[in-house]
């Protein structure tokens, strides 16, 4: 698995465990830097994913919703939810990544950790961002 997709993974679990338990962030991701075993490169794009979502979560929620359909944050499971807080960070408030890479490895994250359904349900919504957002054309 590459350093980026560790880091992600990573990432999800750590605003999984965020979502469920809560507990001090700066705690939680020293103890998870310390436990990757990926470059430090790859230890502080976790971290960024991390600190990022959680700073940003409010806006970062408000746009999964507004794509959407008839669905609200508070629907999701706690895995689809987080995975697209992670694709939406990347997509619309961090850069350097192909929308195209962000868009596999969210589906990817949802096949390995949701339900049977989570895959197709992350790809429809991250579908209408990346053509809503001219990334993707029809």
């Amino acid at each position: 698995m590459r350093t980026r997709s560790k880091a992600r993974e990573a990432a999800l679990q750590t605003l999984y465990k965020l979502d469920m338990m809560g507990g001090d962030i700066n705690k939680i991701i020293e103890k998870v830097k310390d436990g990757l075993e990926i470059n430090n490169s790859g230890k502080e794009f976790y971290e960024s994913l991390v600190r990022g979502i959680r700073d940003n979560i409010n806006e970062i929620d408000r746009l999964i919703e507004e794509f959407s359909e008839n669905w609200s944050i508070s629907r999701m499971a706690v895995v689809d939810k987080n995975i697209l807080r992670l694709a939406m960070f990347e997509l619309r408030l961090s850069t350097g990544t192909p929308y195209k890479v962000i868009i596999n490895e969210s589906i990817e994250l949802a096949k390995r950790f949701g339900s049977e359904d989570s895959g197709a349900f992350v790809n429809g919504i991250l579908d209408r961002v990346a053509h809503k957002a001219g990334l993707k054309q029809v």
